[in-house]
Formats: C-alpha cells, structure tokens, sequence
C-alpha cells in the first residue's frame, strides 16, 4: 500500500504546476537555447521503485557533452550562466512534473539517483527503491544547498559524496517513509515552497550532522 499522497494528487498537481508555469518554462527553454549551444532538455537515466530505469527530465543546466563527475558543485564549471540561475532557484527541476505525469516519480519521496551510485546490497537501498521516487523531501529540503557543500570539498568530492553525503540521505529517507502519511506529505511541499521563497529558512546540515546517526529531519508528524 502507497504511504503518503495518493497517486491522483500527485497528478492533479504536476498538471496544474505545469499549466501555471508555461510562460515560464517557455521563457526558460528560449533563455537555454540562446545562451549556449545543446538541447533544452537534460535526460539521464536513474534508478526509480523496484530498481527499474526511467529517464529523468530537466533542464539542461551545463554544457553540453563536457563530461566530467557525476556530482555537481556550486563552482563547477561546466555550469552556464542561465544554469547556474535556474539551479539556484531550483528552476531546473520543473520539467521533472512530467515524470510525475509519467508514474515514474511522486511529487514528494526519496531523490532518484544515477546506476552508478546505487548500491542494491545495500539493506538501506533495498529499502529506498521500494519507494516511487520524488521531487522533495525533507532530507532534500536539508541538503537544499548541497552543492555549496560540495564546493568546499578540496579532493574528491565524488568521494565525499558517496561516502557522506549519501549515507545521510539513505538514512533520512528511510526514516521518512517509516513514519510518512500524505499528511507529513503535505507538510513536505508547504516547506518546500516556502523554502523556494526563503532559503535560508531551512539551514543546511553542519558535517556533524552528517556523519552523525540518527539523522534529524524536519517534517515529523505531530
């Protein structure tokens, strides 16, 4: 049984979110287009429930065919000018309503991730892919700016990724979906909106935090 929002608020939503965001998303697909050269759209495949591939809508945010590591930091260069705007204001997720649309995402759940990243041994990732993927969360809405915390990763901040960063989200999005409702999903999205407006609203994690266990995320039921 699905834990959280039902499946026909999720598509309510993502369909009026894209039909009150189609000036903008057509506003900011001609910004791309003229700002540098590659598609529009950025697909990549990730892994959503049951470990089944899907392929992932955004908008394209870097330059096209650079290469380079699969985690993005605030000062990585392969970042435009219009990217490094639509990812600040999370503006580039947008297109993301679409996989809502789809039935490959939920509007709120555990961020999917890239094959290369999922350890399906994992008894923490065997827990996660039970869940339909999402566009927030509240470990998501934690680590909102991760990609300043990247940015002061002097070595390997892939290292540091998978071995700090990812282990904080595994354990905050199972702890989540231990107690999740579509009350607590509800909250999920109010918070997410609000911090949308007010980012500093939600501070991010300290290294502390996220190293420690058990993780502390916001949105509890009460």
């Amino acid at each position: 049984m699905q834990k959280g929002l039902p499946r026909f608020c999720d598509v309510l939503v993502a369909f009026l979110g894209l039909s009150l965001f189609s000036p903008l998303l057509v506003l900011v697909a001609l910004a791309i287009r003229l700002s540098s050269k590659g598609p529009i759209i950025f697909r990549q495949q990730r892994v959503g429930q049951n470990g089944r591939s899907f392929q992932l809508y955004k908008f394209r945010t870097m330059r096209a065919s650079t290469g380079g590591p699969q985690v993005t930091a605030r000062d990585d260069k392969r970042i435009t000018s219009v990217g490094t705007i639509l990812r600040k204001l999370k503006i580039d997720e947008l297109p993301e309503l679409l996989n809502v649309l789809r039935g490959e995402m939920a509007l709120v759940g555990p961020r999917p991730e890239v094959e290369r990243y999922v350890d399906r041994e994992n008894p923490n990732w065997q827990d996660v892919l039970q869940t339909k993927p999402g566009i927030t969360d509240p470990v998501t809405l934690r680590l909102r700016n991760e990609e300043i915390l990247l940015a002061g990763v002097d070595n390997d901040r892939e290292r540091f990724y998978l071995e700090v960063l990812q282990p904080f989200k595994l354990r905050g999005y199972v702890q989540y979906q231990q107690q999740r409702t579509w009350q607590s999903d509800l909250r999920v999205l109010y918070e997410t909106a609000l911090a949308v407006l007010l980012p500093n609203r939600v501070p991010p994690p300290t290294l502390s935090e996220l190293t420690m266990f058990p993780n502390t995320i916001p949105c509890r039921n009460r």
